[in-house]
């Protein structure tokens, strides 16, 4: 597996990035690869899914000039901003049993997530609610998952010393939410790691077994003009 820790200037370009590595893997041009990037700014991201308007405060976020996104993955909406590290596995799926089903990949992803964080820091650290993980009941990484024929894509967020605070304002109270959450507002829902971006690096590249460095980014120019760069893609539903 290789590793690219690049970080891109607007988040469209991050997304579509993490779209484009997909791609090149489904098309056999490409390589495994854990990415890692971190926002310079706070925008909002939704699944592919999501109703805007259901999981996402717009009057909030046009007032801050919070921008809206929509991923290509599933699971939930989540703010992002500084202090918050992305992460994204791109694997093959033939030849790896525990990756041909979607709960077999979040079982078999999540809980080598876990194992890889665990002796780094104090605390019960849990796979909760399929794609979370949480530290003593506070979820700190949410996750999704986008899946082709031979590739897909897993990727998630880790908040370190992010502002919890700004959940609330731009968030809603989730439309669905898992049982451990028991009707818990963000604040008291989340939880900053105790540990620096450095240290999940570290761990996640010894996870994965991380040979060396991606020298050849895809191009995406045509995902972020056609996706990530449009509103009718952003906000459709």
């Amino acid at each position: 597996m290789k590793c690219l820790d690049l970080t891109l200037p607007t988040p469209a370009e991050n997304l579509a990035c993490d779209e484009a590595l997909l791609e090149a893997c489904e098309e056999n041009s490409g390589e495994e690869v854990l990415r890692f990037w971190e926002p310079r700014e706070y925008f909002v991201v939704v699944g592919y899914s999501n109703k805007v308007a259901q999981e996402v405060d717009l009057a909030a976020c046009q007032a801050e000039n919070v921008k809206v996104y929509r991923r290509c993955s599933g699971g939930g909406t989540v703010l992002q901003g500084p202090g918050c590290l992305n992460y994204s596995l791109i694997l093959k799926i033939e030849g790896e049993p525990s990756l041909q089903t979607i709960t077999g990949a979040n079982c078999h992803i999540m809980g080598r997530q876990r194992d890889a964080l665990s002796s780094r820091v104090d605390g019960a650290v849990r796979v909760q609610g399929h794609t979370d993980l949480s530290l003593d009941e506070l979820k700190f990484s949410g996750n999704a998952q986008r899946r082709k024929h031979r590739a897909l894509l897993f990727h998630g967020t880790f908040l370190l010393h992010f502002n919890l605070a700004w959940m609330g304002r731009f968030l809603p109270m989730p439309s669905r939410q898992p049982d451990y959450r028991r009707g818990r507002s963000h604040e008291q829902f989340v939880t900053n790691l105790p540990v620096s971006a450095d240290v999940v690096k570290d761990a996640l590249r010894r996870a994965w077994s991380v040979e060396a460095a991606l020298e050849v980014v895809p191009n995406f120019a045509t995902l972020l003009a056609e996706k990530y760069w449009r509103e009718d893609w952003n906000l459709k539903f």
